[in-house]
């Protein structure tokens, strides 16, 4: 159950491809959550049937919370173009990434939500790799991860455990005070790389639960973006400085955090 100063304060970005299996039960499973203020779903042009499940649960909304948005790429650009565009969109106080499948399960919200809504942290990672039972996952591609986040750590002097997640949480001033431009699966590492760059800003990380899928099941992720995380983890700490990295100085973004 969330806490009284949870409720109805999130809003939940979801990034859609070719998930046309999965999106109508995590749909659900999220506008249930009593934390969920807002849904704004980002069709990132999919072949199949996802904008027809996402227009069809839509329709059949009934009016209330929590309020739920389509809207749709004109063309393929990846999950970074998807989720920035909905960064544009949020109107709720605090904004988390969910992916469409059911990798990552919303009843962890309380958990990863905790640190902000009690006024210890401006951002909060899921962390897929802290102490605790979980499925058994692929070797390579939990390896694979285990590089980056080392890699990651190395330039931004962050000490996570688990860079790649899906469940990062933002109050909605901080994610919209980066400038953020890559539109892959390197997003994840362009966020962390200009949090980073933020002094001022206070960082959690947090264990969740975690169900991943296989390539044949639909996981989308491969070893090329897995190469190209490492360019962006480069590009991003070192040939990016603070300046490029926040639209605007944070004693304005989060007027709280003045001295």
């Amino acid at each position: 159950m969330a806490s009284a100063s949870a409720k109805r304060k999130l809003c939940v970005i979801i990034p859609v491809y070719n998930e046309e299996k999965t999106l109508r039960e995590i749909l659900d499973i999220v506008s249930a959550r009593p934390e969920t203020a807002e849904i704004i779903i980002i069709d990132d042009a999919s072949t199949d049937k996802s904008v027809e499940v996402a227009e069809d649960y839509v329709k059949s909304r009934k009016r209330g919370k929590p309020s739920v948005k389509l809207l749709r790429q004109s063309r393929n650009m990846g999950k970074g173009a998807a989720i920035r565009r909905g960064f544009d969109e949020a109107a709720a106080p605090i904004v988390i990434i969910q992916d469409a499948d059911k990798e990552y399960t919303p009843d962890d919200y309380p958990v990863v939500l905790e640190p902000i809504v009690s006024g210890k942290a401006d951002v909060v990672y899921g962390s897929r790799f802290q102490e605790g039972p979980g499925k058994v996952l692929d070797y390579r591609h939990m390896m694979g991860n285990r590089f980056i986040t080392l890699a990651s750590n190395i330039f931004t002097n962050l000490a996570l455990t688990d860079v790649e997640s899906c469940y990062k949480v933002f109050k909605k001033e901080v994610i919209q005070n980066l400038v953020l431009e890559t539109n892959r699966f390197g997003i994840e590492v362009e966020i962390t790389a200009k949090l980073a760059k933020a002094r001022e800003l206070t960082m959690f990380e947090v264990p969740i639960n975690y169900n991943g899928r296989t390539y044949g099941e639909g996981k989308k992720i491969t070893w090329k973006d897995g190469i190209a995380a490492f360019w962006h983890i480069f590009k991003f700490n070192l040939l990016r400085s603070a300046k490029d990295s926040f639209k605007r100085p944070w004693e304005e973004a989060l007027p709280d955090k003045r001295s």
